[in-house]
């Protein structure tokens, strides 16, 4: 390593150790229930966040329900505060105003591991870390062989780990570089099968996989997690037409809430634009 990029390294480090630190991990006088969420609501009451002190606010007092077991699509142009809205639901960003309400509980009243340790999410840029397959799809070792490979057969990983020598204990990688990006996403799928929670939230997750990937996660997050709140942050837009309702957000703002077709008869509305553009840039890469 060059010695200026050795002093950068102790710059970075510096750095690190003077951000703030994260809110506690478990508040022992008020711990939800084992079971919690048990439906999925997700009750969103004014919400709003900015990333500074005194900074701008980057949503602008969203107000919505999911309700529990439905499949929510969330769009908007880049920039719109989509993401920004799911890292508020992980509390990744505290609200400077409003709240987050699941199953009756506000998220910002429990510890942050009582929290995220109940959701799953399937990101953007699928992450797998050093070790083996096993570890990276239960860390925890809280789950049987079986269990492991009933989910890979889900996620159609089965025969490409058991042509590996090492089985459920063939090596991952840094960064998970042996594997294919469309395997990589659907090893992400499968941690959120074998921890089965009741919210799931796909943050464009198949923004950077083929299509064949692309519809095997659709298809099995379908029938896998048909009685749970899904939330899907969209970037191809056919992946929330079957959604139960449709967010629109635009510039921090709730622009509209109501379902897909509802939205696509209101020749005005936000969604159909985007669908009319998502189809004529398809169209125009077509010919």
């Amino acid at each position: 390593m060059r010695p200026a990029n050795q002093i950068i390294s102790v710059e970075r480090l510096n750095q690190y150790m003077h951000i703030p630190s994260e809110a506690t991990q478990v508040v022992e006088g008020n711990r939800p229930p084992a079971s919690w969420p048990v439906a999925g609501k997700v009750e969103i009451h004014d919400l709003q966040i900015r990333y500074r002190p005194e900074g701008p606010l980057v949503l602008h007092g969203i107000t919505c329900t999911f309700e529990g077991g439905h499949k929510i699509g969330v769009v908007g142009r880049t920039g719109s505060g989509k993401s920004t809205l799911i890292g508020a639901l992980f509390r990744l960003v505290e609200p400077a105003g409003g709240k987050i309400v699941v199953d009756g509980i506000d998220i910002s009243s429990i510890g942050l591991h009582d929290l995220r340790s109940r959701f799953c999410i399937i990101p953007q840029d699928p992450t797998l870390f050093t070790g083996t397959v096993r570890s990276n799809l239960d860390p925890l070792s809280q789950h049987s062989d079986q269990e492991i490979w009933e989910v890979l057969r889900k996620c159609q990983l089965q025969e490409a780990v058991q042509d590996k020598e090492g089985g459920l204990d063939s090596s991952v990688v840094e960064e998970g570089s042996n594997w294919s990006i469309g395997q990589r996403q659907l090893f992400c799928l499968g941690r959120a099968l074998l921890r089965r929670s009741k919210i799931l939230v796909l943050d464009e997750a198949t923004a950077s996989i083929d299509n064949a990937t692309d519809l095997i996660l659709q298809k099995t997050i379908k029938t896998e997690f048909a009685n749970c709140t899904v939330i899907t942050v969209a970037h191809r837009i056919p992946t929330v037409m079957d959604c139960t309702m449709v967010l629109a957000i635009s510039d921090g703002k709730l622009a509209e809430y109501d379902e897909p077709m509802t939205l696509m008869k209101n020749e005005k509305s936000l969604f159909g634009q985007l669908v009319k553009e998502y189809w004529s840039h398809f169209q125009f890469a077509e010919s």
